[in-house]
């Protein structure tokens, strides 16, 4: 008992050692459940929002605006959710590798004391006496008294480690139990969020309808839209001060390369592989209005859900929302070129994500316009027209 005890102090210690030394990972796990808990609250804002919204008025484009920005948050959610997920599921199963192992250990310490027991009891201490006494000389007999005395000490060693490896077979079940009970209310959690994604998706749907209807949402959208170009110029502005400090900190200067983005004019692919250009770049006759517009990108008409890829290698530098862009990521490809994705349904990055030509940036989502994806390019603060830079037609109808 006085042993077990030992052990058990030993455990202790050493169990304070680990979370000690452990303390980086558990301040990680921390700050990702309070990023959690802050975008469930910021869920929760939008959703007192809308509900206020919906008794003064059924359909604005405030409202939209509203669905649009929880749908996001419900979304970035969902994608923690299931990323906790995958890391429970890997440290379940170590879990239960490790109390297969330690099992598998006890087990066989079990069996061999219960051997070395049965022996003593068959033939005693007489036996080992009789072994002394057989020694032929004495360098013999001081052999076969050290190992009769080592084998002895191991035996009280395996029974020391068997003693050790319950609290620890103990421990690691109970681990177990507590990951299992999260894992269920993981999934639980997970499927509400789901089951609020898809219900919030049926009324946007219904909404979008509504707001189609009554022209008058089209001018306030090219009232916004105004506003909104402006904001993102505004943004880009910010990005690049922010690049610039970066450089001078770090003394660094970029140098065109070859097949860098600015040698790629005109062969860089575009940023959907199927679906039609309904607005290029520059005056633009709104549909609806009959109004002449400034379009500062291209609108590529899409199937809802496509997949929206980067033209070429770079760096996510901004993911974003604005009322008459949506959703949008904004990538730096160096050189200070850099491209707009916007009307973003699913975003599939992160921000400081590096990224490769053709890697997946998110889906495209339907905005008042119809099921598009708007895309700018930028040179610095210059907005350039894409189409001279992408390859000539490519996939896309014109």
């Amino acid at each position: 008992m006085a042993n077990l005890r030992i052990i058990h102090a030993l455990i202790l210690i050493t169990g304070v050692f680990l979370f000690v030394g452990a303390s980086p990972d558990v301040q990680e796990i921390k700050k990702k459940q309070t990023q959690l808990e802050e975008l469930r609250k910021e869920i929760d804002r939008y959703e007192v929002q809308i509900r206020e919204s919906e008794k003064k008025e059924k359909a604005t484009l405030d409202l939209l605006g509203k669905y649009d920005r929880q749908s996001a948050l419900l979304k970035k959610l969902i994608t923690a959710l299931k990323k906790q997920e995958v890391t429970l599921e890997k440290e379940i199963a170590d879990s239960r590798k490790t109390i297969e192992e330690l099992g598998g250990q006890i087990s066989s310490l079990k069996m061999h004391y219960a051997r070395y027991v049965a022996n003593v009891y068959k033939y005693g201490r007489i036996h080992d006496i009789e072994l002394l006494l057989a020694s032929k000389s004495l360098n013999q007999l001081l052999i076969r008294s050290e190992y009769l005395k080592r084998f002895s000490s191991q035996r009280r060693r395996d029974m020391e480690k068997i003693g050790s490896q319950k609290v620890e077979l103990e421990y690691q079940d109970s681990v177990l139990h507590n990951k299992l009970e999260e894992q269920k209310q993981l999934i639980a959690e997970k499927k509400r969020e789901e089951t609020k994604l898809t219900s919030r998706a049926k009324r946007r749907k219904s909404l979008l309808a509504e707001i189609r209807r009554d022209k008058k949402n089209y001018q306030k959208e090219l009232e916004r839209k105004k506003q909104d170009v402006k904001e993102l110029e505004r943004l880009i502005s910010r990005l690049i001060e922010e690049e610039s400090e970066r450089k001078k900190k770090d003394g660094n200067t970029e140098i065109p390369v070859a097949g860098s983005f600015e040698a790629r004019r005109g062969k860089l692919r575009w940023p959907v592989d199927k679906g039609t250009l309904t607005a290029r770049f520059g005056n633009q006759e709104h549909p609806t209005l009959r109004t002449v517009t400034q379009n500062t990108g291209i609108d590529i008409s899409v199937t809802p859900g496509t997949s929206v890829r980067a033209i070429a290698d770079g760096e996510v530098s901004k993911i974003h929302w604005l009322p008459s862009y949506g959703n949008l990521v904004i990538l730096n490809h160096r050189n200070g070129f850099r491209t707009v994705y916007a009307h973003l349904s699913e975003i599939d990055v992160d921000e400081g994500m590096k990224i490769m030509e053709g890697d997946s940036i998110g889906k495209t989502g339907e905005s008042l316009g119809g099921s598009l994806l708007h895309f700018e390019l930028y040179k610095d603060r210059e907005k350039l027209d894409p189409e001279k830079w992408l390859k000539p037609k490519g996939l896309i109808q014109q």
